[in-house]
């Protein structure tokens, strides 16, 4: 092989591995892009724990799940979904409608501040399981599931428990009255 030939082999070659290079750091780059990404997606749920979950034991209809929402990031979580096989679930808050204490969806969620907490408690902010499958009785364990914001999710018992609360009037309609809270 005469060397004009051979640099030509030599050039060809070079120029074939700089282009697998580039293939294979390209796909390595969006491989790590998209890596990034299912960290910092798993990052809220990673970073909250609930802490004291329990629900109120009922023979029907609806009860409701609280706790606390602790935050170790340094940064705001916020949950926008709620889940279990028991029934639907939604997140609620009491408030004010008209002189009346009401308990009303909280469509924007619940945050879970920064290196903070978010207590869900009877007269306040609280997950609402409606329409039950069945009847929850004290000691039950109930699996529920937190969606986040960024998509995340993650998956907590909460115990059943006999609570008379604040005479909450659980309606599967419309507002849901809350007396004397």
């Amino acid at each position: 092989m005469n060397d004009t030939m051979s640099n030509a082999l030599s050039r060809a070659a070079a120029a074939a591995a700089l282009s697998l290079g580039l293939l294979a750091a390209c796909a390595d780059g969006g491989e790590a892009e998209k890596n990034e990404d299912d960290t910092a997606r798993a990052a809220a749920a990673e970073s909250v724990t609930v802490v004291d979950a329990w629900a109120v034991a009922t023979e029907e209809g609806m009860t409701a799940v609280f706790g606390v929402l602790e935050n170790g990031a340094d940064t705001e979580a916020r949950i926008v979904e709620a889940a279990s096989d028991l029934s639907r679930v939604e997140l609620h808050e009491v408030a004010e409608s008209d002189g009346d204490m009401v308990m009303q969806e909280v469509e924007e969620g619940f945050a879970v501040p920064a290196g903070g907490e978010h207590e869900l408690h009877p007269g306040g902010d609280h997950l609402m399981l409606m329409e039950l499958a069945e009847p929850l009785v004290a000691g039950d364990r109930i699996a529920m599931t937190l969606v986040f914001e960024d998509g995340s999710e993650l998956v907590f018992d909460a115990v059943a428990k006999d609570f008379a609360g604040g005479d909450e009037e659980y309606e599967p309609h419309g507002d849901h009255d809350a007396h004397d809270m």
